[in-house]
């Protein structure tokens, strides 16, 4: 509590109490000291109650205080560029944006949300998350994977490899293997204190991991680059989306909707039970000529009469059935399967457990079958499905979501059911 000194009013001069001693140096002497005591123990207690105040609102201010920095802090125009050399920076207007920094305070409060056990409290992103430490600390509790990196690392040189050990994990967790050109964010660009590459590793993060929390949509920033060219400095101003439209649990809900979706929402079980017998007979069908059984109807239609979303978690259906409709084939190194076994050898027999049996993959690397639902997704891209990420998370088929995996089969379905093989 704040403690008023000025506005206090001066206390009355204590008079002496009858039968006291009337010895003017004495009383004074006494008066004098005792006075001394007191004012040295009032300022003791005040100096107290300012040290308390002001660790309650250091302590506040570690909570709440959500100012942020721009990617860069100098001006353009004392940037040192060599030639064709180019930086960028967060435009000055944007920094205040009221989008822009309630993103910020959200993507803070989840990382202290989830790093509260190690006692970690995050003030600014770019300052506290550039070393790589508390980055580090965050992918290892939401991946359940311990780094083998030091703790505490002072020198630049070793910040930096840290980091990068820190960003590898980070996306094999997000399915990105080698250059993606979906990666947004660099160890040079983080250890660089770019603010936007530490926030769009951030939503990528949340989007993945499913984090129960709503991102404000599409919050985009303007970004100041400049480059020097023939001894001036050149400025252009390009605007990046930082979050898009989400619905719960960050799935995207920017694309409109379609009859795929009416036919989920509104529970018409019979229509959806006949296109996942469609689907999944077609789906048979191809796959039964390299002797990969699929399905998870029984009766007279056998195997082919649904669709199991387990059967097409790992991606690997998915991608030897589109090698099957597209023909080529996919080189075995590029993706991941179980060892010495060739799933499209046409030698494969009845006694011989194939390679895409859905219990061969209980227990397999949910990093490897996003890999693989990515290369999928890709395939399908590359065969003109050019909205297809639009529409399916590859997350969503990792966890089996029947939606996103007949979302899949159906587009490729109505693209080759009436091709003849």
């Amino acid at each position: 509590m704040a403690t008023a000194i000025s506005s206090s009013p001066t206390p009355p001069t204590p008079t002496s109490a009858p039968g006291s001693a009337t010895n003017g140096n004495k009383t004074e002497g006494s008066s004098g000291f005792f006075g001394t005591l007191g004012t040295l123990g009032r300022k003791k207690k005040l100096k107290e109650a300012e040290e308390a105040q002001g660790m309650e609102e250091e302590g506040r201010a570690g909570i709440d205080g959500n100012s942020q920095h721009p990617v860069f802090d100098t001006s353009p125009e004392d940037y040192v560029l060599a030639e064709n050399e180019e930086r960028s920076m967060i435009e000055p207007g944007m920094i205040n944006n009221h989008d822009y920094q309630e993103l910020l305070k959200i993507l803070i409060n989840w990382i202290n949300d989830e790093l509260s056990d190690h006692r970690i409290i995050v003030k600014d992103l770019t300052e506290d998350l550039y070393d790589g430490q508390i980055l580090g600390k965050l992918i290892e509790k939401l991946s359940g994977q311990a780094l083998a990196v030091a703790e505490v690392i002072q020198k630049e040189d070793y910040q930096l490899s840290k980091l990068k050990v820190v960003l590898e994990l980070c996306n094999r967790q997000l399915g990105y293997q080698g250059p993606a050109p979906n990666v947004r964010w660099t160890a040079a660009g983080i250890h660089a204190r770019n603010t936007v590459q530490i926030v769009h590793l951030l939503v990528a993060l949340i989007r993945h991991f499913r984090a129960p929390i709503r991102l404000p949509p599409n919050v985009t920033i303007s970004i100041l680059v400049v480059t020097k060219r023939g001894g001036q400095l050149v400025k252009r101003v390009t605007t990046e989306a930082l979050t898009e439209s989400y619905d719960d649990l960050s799935k995207r809900a920017s694309e409109p909707r379609d009859a795929f979706d009416v036919l989920f929402d509104h529970s018409a079980p019979e229509r959806l039970a006949t296109l996942r017998r469609s689907v999944g007979h077609f789906v048979h069908q191809q796959l039964a000529r390299i002797n990969i059984e699929v399905g998870g109807g029984t009766g007279s239609s056998g195997p082919m009469a649904d669709i199991d979303p387990y059967q097409f978690s790992d991606g690997l259906n998915i991608i030897f059935l589109l090698g099957m409709l597209e023909g080529y084939f996919v080189p075995l190194g590029n993706i991941y399967t179980t060892a010495s076994v060739d799933p499209v050898a046409e030698a494969v027999g009845a006694g011989k457990e194939s390679a895409f049996r859905s219990d061969n993959y209980v227990e397999s690397s949910p990093h490897h079958k996003l890999h693989n639902v990515n290369v999928a997704l890709q395939l399908m891209e590359d065969a003109g499905f050019n909205q297809i990420r639009h529409k399916v998370r590859a997350e969503d088929v990792v966890n089996a979501d029947l939606k996103a995996v007949l979302r899949v089969l159906y587009t490729i379905f109505a693209k080759y059911k009436n091709v003849k093989f």
